[in-house]
C-alpha cells in the first residue's frame, strides 16, 4: 500500500509542477509529428527519424540556435525509447556526476540488458576532462550520447567524441512554424485551452520579436496571456448595464491579446549574437562583405546587429580601419583617414554616441570606390619573398656608408631631373614593373596611373 501511495503522491506532485511550469515547458512536443520544422534534420526519410522510431539511436549531437528543438528531439526519444534516459546538464555538471551516471549506465546494461540514453544539454559548456569523460562509454556504448549545443560541435566539441557521435544540424524555425506553433498552444490543453483570441497582428508582432525561437515565441505568448487577462478583470469590473453585458460577451468569445499587449510583454527583441561564437563572426562577416559590397544599408544593418549584440565598438573600429586598406585602398586614400578618425572617436567618445561615429565611417566605406591592389600587392610580393629566390639589391640603390661604396653604380636622384622623375630600374634582377601592383580603375588610384603614364609618356618624347 505504502509504494502504490508513493507512486500516487509522485504524480500529483508532478501534475502539479506541470501545470505551474512554464508554457514552453508544456507545450513540449510529444511526438515527430507534433515537431514542428526540422523535415531535413529528422523528418521522413533522415536517418534520426527512422533510428527514433526504430529504438536504434547511436549517439548524436544536436547543434543549432536556441529554441529550435534540440531538448524537444531528447525528450521525444525519452518517450519512444525501451532505454533508460537520463539528463544531465553542462551548467554545474561535474565529472563525478558523470561518472555516477555512466556507472549506473553500466549496471543497468548488465543486470538488465537496457541501454541508457544520456542527454547532456548545452555539452560545449564540458570543459575538456569532462567530455574526455565521456568518451570510453560513448565508444563502446554503455550509453548513448544525445548532446545538444548551440555552438559549432566542430569548435567546441572534442574531436575524438564528434568522430564517435553524428552531428546533426537543426536551422531557425520559419515565421510558419512559429506561428503554427502559437496557434497549437492557443487551442491545446496543455496549453491556453482556447480561452484567447490573438488578433492577427499580434500574432505577426510575435513572431516577429521570436527570431525563429519557438521558446521565446511562447514566452512571449505567455505573457501576453497575463496582460489581457488583467485587461478583462479591469474591463468587468469598471463595466456595467449593456457595457457590462457587452464585456461578458467578449469573455465567452475569449480574452483578446492585441499587438499593445506583446509589446508591453516584450518592449525589446535581442536577436541571438554571442560575442566569442559562431554568430558574432557570421555578423561581422556579413559586416565587411557589405560595405565591400558598397550596400551602406545592409552595413548599417549589420553594424546595428552588433552594437545591439554588446559588440565591443573597438573590435568594430578595427574591422573598418582594416577593411580602409584592404578594399579601398588609393582608390580613395582618404577611407584610411576617416577609419583612423572613427577609431579615434570610439576610444574618446565611447557608447552611445560613438555608434554615430561609427556609422559615418561605415557609410563612407560601403560607397567608396573599390580597389583590393594594396593587398593584394603586399601578398603577392611575399609570397615571391619566401618562395622566390633570393634576389641582390642593386648596387646603386645599395647604402653608401660603407667602405668600398665607390664602386657601386650611378644613383640617379629623381629631384634633380624634370618632374622630380627618371627613368630608372628599382626591382632587383628577375622582376618586372607590373610583378605585384594591379592598380584599379577606381577613383584616385585610377587617376594617379593614368597621370603618371601621361607625364612618363611626355618626358619620353
Amino acid at each position: 500500500m505504502k509504494r502504490f501511495m508513493d507512486t500516487l503522491f509522485t504524480e500529483m506532485d508532478n501534475a502539479a509542477k506541470f501545470a505551474a511550469a512554464p508554457l514552453a515547458v508544456r507545450m513540449r512536443p510529444r511526438t515527430l509529428d507534433e515537431l514542428a520544422g526540422q523535415q531535413d534534420a529528422v523528418g521522413p526519410g533522415s536517418w534520426l527519424f527512422a533510428a527514433i522510431k526504430s529504438d536504434s539511436l547511436s549517439s548524436v549531437i544536436l547543434f543549432g540556435p536556441a529554441g529550435t528543438g534540440k531538448t524537444s528531439i531528447a525528450h521525444i526519444v525519452a518517450e519512444g525509447t525501451r532505454a533508460a534516459f537520463v539528463e544531465v546538464s553542462a551548467i554545474g555538471g561535474t565529472v563525478a556526476d558523470l561518472r555516477r551516471e555512466i556507472s549506473a549506465a553500466e549496471k543497468r546494461l548488465i543486470v538488465n540488458g537496457m541501454r541508457t540514453i544520456l542527454f547532456v544539454d548545452e555539452i560545449h559548456r564540458f570543459n575538456r576532462s569532462q567530455q574526455d569523460a565521456l568518451l570510453h562509454a560513448v565508444e563502446d556504448r554503455t550509453v548513448i550520447l544525445v548532446g545538444a549545443t548551440t555552438e559549432n560541435p566542430y569548435f567546441e566539441v572534442n574531436s575524438a567524441l564528434i568522430s564517435r557521435s553524428r552531428v546533426i544540424e537543426l536551422q531557425a524555425l520559419s515565421d510558419q512554424d512559429i506561428v503554427s506553433i502559437l496557434q497549437r498552444a492557443l487551442v491545446d490543453e496543455r496549453g491556453l485551452k482556447g480561452e484567447f483570441v490573438v488578433e492577427d497582428d499580434a500574432i505577426d508582432a510575435i513572431v516577429n520579436l521570436s527570431g525563429g525561437d519557438a521558446r521565446s515565441a511562447l514566452t512571449t505568448l505567455e505573457l501576453s496571456a497575463g496582460l489581457a487577462c488583467e485587461n478583462a478583470s479591469h474591463a468587468s469590473d469598471g463595466a456595467g448595464g449593456a457595457e457590462g453585458e457587452d464585456a461578458e460577451a467578449r469573455v465567452e468569445k475569449g480574452i483578446v491579446i492585441t499587438a499593445d499587449m506583446v509589446e508591453l510583454a516584450t518592449p525589446h527583441r535581442s536577436l541571438p549574437y554571442d560575442k566569442n561564437k559562431d554568430m558574432h563572426y557570421d555578423v561581422i562577416s556579413a559586416f565587411i562583405k557589405s560595405m565591400r559590397g558598397s550596400d551602406p544599408d545592409a552595413a548599417l544593418y549589420w553594424l546595428a546587429r552588433m552594437i545591439d549584440g554588446g559588440e565591443d565598438p573597438k573590435f568594430i573600429a578595427r574591422r573598418i580601419f582594416i577593411l580602409a586598406s584592404e578594399d579601398i585602398g588609393n582608390a580613395d586614400p582618404q577611407a584610411l583617414l576617416i577609419a583612423e578618425a572613427a577609431f579615434r572617436a570610439v576610444e574618446v567618445i565611447g557608447l552611445p554616441e560613438c555608434r554615430i561615429n561609427l556609422a559615418q565611417a561605415v557609410i563612407y566605406m560601403a560607397l567608396a570606390p573599390k580597389s583590393n591592389a594594396a593587398e593584394a600587392g603586399i601578398d603577392a610580393a611575399l609570397a615571391e619573398v619566401r618562395r622566390g629566390p633570393r634576389r641582390d639589391v642593386p648596387s646603386y640603390l645599395r647604402d653608401r656608408h660603407r667602405p668600398g661604396s665607390e664602386h657601386y653604380g650611378q644613383y640617379l636622384y629623381p629631384h634633380d631631373y624634370p618632374g622630380h622623375w627618371v627613368d630608372q630600374r628599382y626591382l632587383p634582377d628577375g622582376l618586372e614593373r607590373g610583378c605585384f601592383y594591379h592598380p584599379s580603375e577606381n577613383g584616385w588610384e585610377c587617376y594617379r596611373v593614368e597621370a603618371v603614364r601621361r607625364d612618363r609618356a611626355q618626358r619620353n618624347q
